[in-house]
């Protein structure tokens, strides 16, 4: 009995620990509103009561309007005509009904001058491009739209321009008002906020039986560098596979078409990922990652990894750098050494610095140290000849960037 009353306490404390308490989200909530206040976005910051109660579909059509920069002289018969007239909404019933979470994505991505979704997996379109950071549930509180708001005013339209820049473009704030929003140097929160949508599951089968039976013979993980499908991973994730597959964080699996190229001794390769999943969804672009120019990593600088440890779920650690331009036997490039987990299945992740760019990929560890984690340079892929053009990843990046649907 003692043993059963032992198992249930520590299955609830782990159960507590996993779900974010109210005051959490409520404070998150909080500072939402008040960014959105302050660039007048909402009229005043609500009580903790309020921003837990279920928002409204009119909620979201006039946060809509304002995040547009529409002034009263454009809403001569309201908010929700001109939203609706806009193409922003399509939903013109209900207006005092509960706001999905599905609907108000769709809205924003509208907004943004974004294309291939509907109404129905506008949400998941979201979470893969990173617009939003988590699974809302299917209808928003006051306190979520608030945080959905909050986090599009920073992310890229399909122009290039953010809605809190346009908002200063239309004289409606200033560039000091929205800085914050900008941060130079990012938190461990903040890559994982920004960056784990362009980070994969990496799954691989060393026959078609295996993979026909969904029994994945190795593992391991992946980054996007393009919105192309363009990825990297560690050259022992891959070797001998006859099939791979990609799983994002939104659970969506897509096959790997192609190796580009892979280079063992550098212990690097290159993918193309189809943009077709496995359950023949389309999707018109991948978050990617930038790679930084000039990694230039010194002793004690922080860093950051993204990646799958275990196959379990998408994963950020943070460390510092110990070494660089250390020697590994079995590599012929030298090696940073950081001190930032990854486990098995972590190899072929992302090495990231504090802006948030890839400076290495995570490859493995000395297994009797503490805290000695070996990552790969990234220089020797982007200098190859991984085509018979004699083409360098790099130049394929950037030409992928102009050209990409995104």
């Amino acid at each position: 009995m003692k043993k059963q009353l032992l198992s249930l306490l520590c299955a609830l404390i782990l159960l507590l620990g996993a779900v974010p308490s109210a005051a959490a989200l409520e404070g998150e909530s909080r500072q939402a509103a008040e960014t959105l206040a302050a660039l007048h976005l909402i009229d005043a910051v609500p009580s903790g009561e309020a921003l837990n109660r279920p928002a409204a579909r009119i909620h979201g059509t006039n946060l809509l309007v304002r995040l547009s920069g529409a002034g009263k002289a454009d809403l001569p018969s309201g908010a929700q005509d001109y939203a609706v007239s806009r193409g922003w909404v399509t939903v013109t019933s209900g207006q005092s009904d509960p706001l999905p979470t599905a609907e108000f994505c769709a809205a924003l991505l509208r907004l943004l001058g974004y294309e291939g979704f509907t109404d129905e997996n506008a949400a998941l379109f979201a979470r893969r491009a990173a617009l939003t950071t988590r699974d809302y549930g299917e209808t928003l509180t006051l306190g979520d739209l608030y945080q959905l708001a909050r986090d599009a005013l920073a992310f890229p339209g399909r122009n290039g321009e953010s809605l809190a820049q346009g908002l200063v473009r239309k004289g409606l704030c200033t560039q000091a008002q929205i800085q914050d929003l900008f941060p130079e140097t990012l938190t461990a929160r903040q890559v994982a906020d920004r960056h784990m949508a362009a980070a994969f599951q990496l799954d691989v089968y060393y026959t078609e039986k295996a993979f026909q039976n969904n029994r994945r013979s190795n593992g391991g993980s992946g980054f996007f560098v393009s919105a192309d499908g363009l990825a990297v991973t560690n050259y022992h994730t891959i070797a001998d596979a006859v099939l791979a597959t990609a799983t994002l964080i939104t659970g969506e699996t897509f096959l790997v078409e192609e190796v580009l190229f892979y280079n063992p001794d550098v212990d690097l390769a290159l993918l193309r990922i189809s943009r077709t999943s496995t359950a023949k969804t389309e999707v018109p672009f991948f978050s990617y990652l930038e790679i930084a120019e000039e990694p230039d990593l010194r002793r004690g600088d922080r860093i950051y990894t993204l990646g799958v440890p275990l196959g379990i779920t998408p994963a950020i650690s943070e460390g510092i750098v110990s070494a660089t331009d250390h020697e590994v036997e079995k590599f012929s490039s030298s090696c940073v050494v950081n001190t930032a987990d990854i486990s098995h299945g972590s190899s072929g992740g992302a090495l990231l610095n504090i802006y948030g760019h890839v400076v290495g990929v995570t490859s493995g560890a000395y297994e009797a140290g503490n805290s000695l984690y070996i990552s790969v340079p990234l220089a020797p892929i982007l200098e190859a000849d991984w085509e018979a053009e004699g083409i360098s990843l790099a130049e394929v990046v950037e030409e992928v960037k102009a050209s990409a649907s995104i």
